[in-house]
């Protein structure tokens, strides 16, 4: 697990959101998603479904799996998730550490 994912892991939980890891979408290419989180269903939540995965990429500012195959592959692995009606949402370890990505996630559960 990056840094990333345990902050956020840590917040999630200190606002009491629910939430699933590594959470295996896609057998056959053993692909999974970092988070997975299962909001309440409300009316005037902002997503028809409020459940969605959650990515937190790691080395955005060091190439990590920005270069070569691991782009590719990052890619096929986000249009097989949009093929399957996830919602995805992306967010960097500094979107994470400032709140940003707790805050997108408690908008996109209507909170």
């Amino acid at each position: 697990m990056s840094e990333g994912e345990e902050i956020l892991a840590f917040q999630l939980k200190a606002v009491g959101i629910a939430y699933s890891r590594e959470y295996r979408f896609h057998p056959p290419r053993r692909w999974r998603f970092d988070f997975v989180i299962d909001g309440p269903w409300m009316v005037d939540a902002p997503l028809p479904n409020p459940r969605f995965a959650v990515e937190v990429e790691g080395g955005a500012w060091n190439g990590g799996h920005k270069r070569g195959q691991a782009a590719d592959t990052d890619c096929e692995k986000a249009n097989a998730a949009t093929m399957d009606g996830w919602p995805v949402f992306r967010f960097t370890t500094a979107q994470v550490n400032d709140g940003r990505a707790l805050k997108t996630i408690e908008e996109a559960l209507g909170r």
